[in-house]
């Protein structure tokens, strides 16, 4: 018999999902049956897999080691525990050391909110690729809150993604349910998020615009439409730059599609400079010459929690900024 105890990263989920990562190497029909029999059970009781795991709980497998360790992939303990096998933690490593100009915004035990620089990719797009999720991994590994033994039925994540030339603001979870109240956060709008820009044109008024945004995948462009996703972009000037030539702008993101404001603004008149896919191909050459400008200046800027209670109760009420990058304030600089 192996047992394993449940602790902070696993409690919080469904029992037969923790065991899908457990044993990744058994199918779910033989984990439901192996149940049905009790050769697996939860605080020595037979159990179904629906159960929500607690911090505490005990697991029991009643197998042979050379069954527990073709299925698990650890090594069976002769003193009867299940030690969890530790992952190759060099990619992660890596990651922390090659992928500069990240910075920490927040902390505490569930969460890390990043600033994430013009260039760097949020997630993978290709599996050679390093991204911010891997940086996020390799800091907790240097700092030592969490373990490459830990990282083997959970690892942190970011919850929300920037484009690569987008930068600002990353929700992160650090712990499962972090990252979990995080997602459903996200999911339910219930967290507004604020971004600045700089526009071509002058914006004299707040406003709410709404459409449907549709999406090229061959292409990865989306445009706007009579029919598809409806977005909704809110905004408001925050100051007129080089006599109303451009705006300086503070965009809340109310729905939160794919390229959303970027396409938006460019389909009323107003894309943003530096935006070589939706922008105005005048002003971004012009931007290119004086200010050495590549890539839309699009930074996430501030993030507004509602009332909140639970693992993620710190954040309730409360707002978090990212400090627009140098090169963000040297052209607002210039353009006033």
């Amino acid at each position: 018999m192996q047992k394993f105890v449940i602790e902070k990263n696993q409690a919080g989920q469904r029992f037969d999902k923790f065991l899908q990562k457990f044993m990744p190497q058994a199918g779910s029909g033989f984990l439901y049956k192996m149940l049905r029999k009790k050769n697996i059970t939860l605080n020595g009781k037979k159990a179904e897999g629906k159960e929500i795991l607690n911090m505490g709980d005990e697991i029991s497998f009643f197998f042979a080691d050379e069954t527990f360790e073709k299925f698990t992939g650890r090594k069976a303990d002769t003193a009867g525990a299940a030690p969890q096998k530790a992952l190759d933690v060099k990619e992660y490593e890596k990651a922390y050391q090659t992928l500069k100009g990240i910075t920490v915004i927040y902390e505490d035990e569930n969460v890390l909110f990043l600033n994430k620089p013009v260039g760097t990719l949020t997630q993978k797009a290709a599996p050679t690729d390093l991204s911010l999720n891997e940086w996020l991994i390799g800091y907790l590994l240097h700092h030592k809150k969490i373990t490459p033994e830990e990282l083997s039925l959970f690892k942190p994540s970011v919850c929300n993604r920037l484009d690569r030339n987008t930068s600002g603001l990353v929700l992160c979870g650090k712990s499962l349910a972090g990252s979990q109240g995080l997602s459903k956060l996200i999911h339910d709008r219930a967290m507004s998020k604020f971004y600045r820009t700089i526009c071509v044109g002058r914006i004299d008024q707040s406003a709410t615009i709404t459409g449907s945004l549709e999406k090229d995948y061959r292409k990865n462009i989306v445009t706007i439409s009579v029919e598809g996703s409806q977005i909704q972009t809110a905004f408001e000037p925050l100051r007129l730059l080089s006599d109303g030539k451009y705006t300086y702008l503070e965009v809340d993101l109310i729905t939160g599609k794919t390229h959303q404001i970027r396409a938006h603004l460019a389909s009323i008149g107003h894309g943003l400079i530096g935006d070589g896919k939706y922008g105005h191909k005048k002003e971004n050459e012009q931007m290119r010459k004086r200010f050495s400008l590549q890539n839309q200046l699009l930074h996430a800027y501030r993030v507004e929690f509602p009332p909140i209670e639970g693992s993620l109760a710190a954040l309730s009420e409360k707002s978090f900024i990212a400090p627009l990058p140098t090169k963000f304030t040297s052209i607002l600089k210039e353009l006033t």
